[in-house]
């Protein structure tokens, strides 16, 4: 392979738009597991409504209820691996068909790009795709921790053991929820890098709207505002 003609295929714009993909991916991370502190995220706000869970589970007679909670997040995590692997499948099978693409590539813009450029393309959607996959399959795992922990809290919530273990089952149950949400977070760009399939400027277009979607939820949206109502913290 001739790696010259390979770079030669890109721009300076394709440097740019994939690098802003990047530091918008990393840095919509880091902002939500690391919000201010007058302005928490959904996701923080959720972790504090998750051990706060763990506690009420401790006195709660049957727990029936909370393993149900837990079995429908497994299924969760378990729906969008499939559909990682399933992403995954269909991308290595565009690989070798890429000369098709490379004509539906065509129709949407005036530029000719090789079909080793399209395969670049495409692997950093296979990228995505995959670190989707891994983090819904450790999310599934975390989450499988969380309901053997919840079976080990005893029945008498004034056993000793009772309440640290409520909370441990808390912190690996946030640790999964945070796996589960990297995961969405890398489908949603994984999304938006294919984009790039038009262009530097689409993809560059997509990283920002696909972050502002982001970011609207995760801190303007109406499900922050409720979980922000103060109503059900007691006070009069």
């Amino acid at each position: 392979m001739d790696w010259r003609a390979v770079i030669s295929g890109f721009t300076a714009m394709d440097v740019v738009a994939v690098g802003l993909l990047m530091l918008a991916w990393v840095a919509a991370t880091l902002l939500i597991e690391h919000p201010p502190a007058a302005r928490p995220s959904v996701s923080a706000l959720m972790a504090r409504y998750r051990r706060e869970w763990m506690e009420a589970f401790v006195t709660r007679t049957p727990r029936i209820f909370d393993s149900q909670i837990v079995a429908s997040l497994r299924q969760g995590t378990s729906f969008f691996a499939s559909a990682s692997m399933i992403a995954i499948g269909g991308g290595f099978a565009l690989l070798g068909n890429a000369e098709r693409l490379q004509g539906v590539a065509q129709d949407l813009t005036p530029s000719t790009d090789p079909v080793v450029v399209l395969e670049i393309k495409l692997i950093l959607m296979l990228l995505f795709a995959s670190n989707a996959f891994l983090k819904f399959v450790w999310s599934h795992r975390l989450f499988g921790y969380t309901s053997v922990l919840m079976a080990a809290v005893p029945n008498d919530p004034e056993d000793p053991a009772a309440r640290p273990r409520a909370r441990k089952a808390a912190e690996i149950n946030v640790a999964g929820a945070r796996s589960y949400n990297r995961g969405l977070r890398s489908v949603y760009f994984g999304i938006g890098a294919s984009a790039w399939l038009i262009g530097a400027w689409a993809l560059i277009a997509a990283t920002l709207v696909t972050a502002a979607v982001i970011l609207r939820r995760e801190f303007w949206s109406h499900s922050r505002a409720v979980l922000m109502d103060p109503s059900d913290s007691g006070k009069p």
